[in-house]
């Protein structure tokens, strides 16, 4: 397993933007050893509400849940860059169940991009995103904060793409209402990780 980054070219160009120059996806995911099975879903999208929710204040996460995929996690990683500029993921060794928040970005809630990242599974066997097949379009994502409040967000869209084509500025740009993006890998194994990256674009609803 290589060290668990985003891609081997992410690199913040502005914190303000929330931009990313992404030569690839989440690449620390699947392996040789007890991979889950292979997983692929169909890209579908549906229209964005006219009216955005009312944003929350900063607070930071502390967990994540996906009811309909059985995700129910109390805890959330902080994910920094590297030396290089490069997005981390939680260590899949020691992690492979836990989400990672990465803390460039807003917090769950406030306006603009948070990002979110979970493993699909790991050279270990499943992860927290295992059951990832479940997710629906409208189906909900809830990240509770450390204010007591959560934030609940719903599905617009599901993306499943080859790393080399992932879409930096799409997942990555700014926006001027409170919206999530859950990475997670999918596709088959090749040369020791998944070949795509599935993204879950969703919006906070009241």
């Amino acid at each position: 397993m290589s060290t668990p980054t985003l891609s081997r070219t992410a690199r913040i160009a502005t914190a303000s933007a929330m931009t990313i120059a992404l030569g690839g996806g989440l690449i620390a995911c699947g392996g040789n050893e007890k991979p889950a099975p292979d997983v692929n879903v169909s890209s579908t999208a549906t229209t964005q509400a006219k009216q955005a929710a009312q944003a929350l204040q900063r607070s930071k996460p502390t967990g994540l849940r996906i009811p309909s995929a059985g995700v129910d996690s109390k805890s959330m990683i902080d994910l920094d860059t590297d030396a290089n500029g490069e997005l981390q993921v939680p260590n899949p060794d020691t992690e492979a169940n836990k989400p990672g928040w990465w803390t460039g970005g807003v917090t769950p809630g406030e306006k603009g991009v948070s990002v979110v990242v979970a493993h699909y599974d790991t050279a270990h066997g499943p992860a927290l995103m295992k059951d990832l097949k479940k997710i629906k379009l409208g189906d909900t994502i809830e990240v509770p904060r450390a204010d007591g409040s959560t934030a609940k967000f719903k599905i617009r869209e599901i993306q499943d793409v080859n790393k080399k084509d992932f879409p930096t500025n799409k997942v990555y740009g700014q926006t001027d209402r409170p919206e999530l993006r859950l990475l997670t890998c999918g596709g088959p194994i090749k040369d020791g990780h998944r070949t795509n990256n599935i993204i879950y674009f969703a919006d906070l609803v009241n």
